[in-house]
């Protein structure tokens, strides 16, 4: 079954973690995984652009290193980057130090080009990893979930039925992902402009973290 918006047991049970942000405001966070990659990157930077919407944007290292005119095009749009691993790993299947090590390695690529802000970004490959991980990590990280998954790297999923699942269940304050990226180009190309008009004609703006 596909969870759409995050419950809210696992929320209470995992509190430490930025899950979306408390507001009566009609604010809403987008994020986008995975990049940034030259096929589709710059898609989603038009589309925000048209909507003066600003977003943040977790990146695997190896694409920061492969791409360096497309990253700093994203930091010059106002947009925040942050830390996705280097190599795009799975806590629950690596080893606590090589999995930290990766982490660096690719806020190493981000500090080229933004200097470390005190509260740095991460959000872990596929929203998994272990405890330790997670208390190793706390300290020098604002780790970051999400409120709603859009499913737009599901292929099974129809276009229609992505964008109206994620309106649905999206909210003041909801954290949203998406993915810049191959797997994910079809429903995300179709539902990220459709949601940016929708929410902009209700008055909602677009925020990065």
């Amino acid at each position: 079954m596909r969870l759409f918006s995050t419950p809210w047991l696992v929320k209470t049970l995992l509190p430490g973690l930025t899950w979306h942000r408390p507001t009566s405001e009609k604010i809403i966070y987008l994020t986008f995984d995975d990049g940034p990659v030259p096929e589709f990157t710059p898609f989603v930077l038009d589309q925000l652009q048209q909507y003066q919407a600003q977003a943040t944007f977790f990146c695997v290292g190896d694409n920061l290193r492969k791409y360096p005119e497309l990253v700093m095009q994203t930091a010059a749009a106002g947009h925040t980057l942050a830390n996705h691993t280097y190599h795009h790993l799975k806590g629950w299947q690596t080893r606590s130090a090589a999995y930290l090590a990766n982490i660096e390695q690719c806020q190493q690529e981000l500090d080229k080009i933004i200097p470390a802000k005190k509260n740095k970004l991460f959000r872990p490959p596929y929203g998994k990893f272990t405890p330790q991980q997670y208390y190793l990590l706390k300290s020098d990280y604002q780790i970051v979930m999400w409120d709603v998954l859009t499913y737009d790297f599901d292929k099974s999923l129809t276009q229609e039925a992505c964008l109206n699942k994620t309106i649905k269940n999206t909210k003041p304050g909801s954290i949203v992902v998406f993915h810049d990226s191959q797997k994910a180009s079809r429903n995300m190309q179709y539902v990220l402009p459709r949601l940016l008009a929708h929410f902009t004609a209700l008055g909602y703006r677009f925020s990065a973290l």
